[in-house]
């Protein structure tokens, strides 16, 4: 059964509900939102926006005592992505403060998984025990 036109959205015959400009996707979401706003004038860091050099800086601070799930990919994703959308920099950093878990063939693993993925931390590799 069909609604009669006077109950069309709107409640208006023939009416309908105003149209809202679509908002703009983001591909982080609220983290994006948040940069954006802590960028733009009057912002917390606006001042920061047209400096030289990296202005966001994300870091990936995996344990290395096992695989990467995924979890850790949506991590690497989000860290390296908003560093990269806002020119800045990511640093992989290895959470090494659990010897007897940890093993080289796991670094190697995590460091594989990153770059498999698309991302590049350049010289910034570091390990917490350093």
């Amino acid at each position: 059964q069909t609604a009669p036109a006077s109950a069309a959205p709107g409640g208006a015959a023939g009416g309908s509900l105003p149209s809202k400009a679509p908002a703009e996707k983001k591909t982080f979401g609220f983290l994006q939102e948040i940069i954006d706003a802590d960028l733009a004038k009057g912002g917390r860091v606006a001042h920061r926006k047209d400096m030289k050099g990296d202005v966001i800086r994300t870091r990936f601070p995996p344990e290395p005592n096992g695989y990467l799930h995924i979890g850790h990919a949506k991590s690497i994703t989000i860290n390296f992505g908003l560093a990269e959308m806002y020119g800045g920099r990511c640093h992989l950093r290895f959470d090494d403060t659990n010897p007897a878990a940890e093993e080289t063939e796991y670094v190697d693993s995590i460091m594989e998984d990153v770059k498999w993925l698309g991302f590049d931390w350049g010289g910034h590799l570091y390990f917490a025990s350093d």
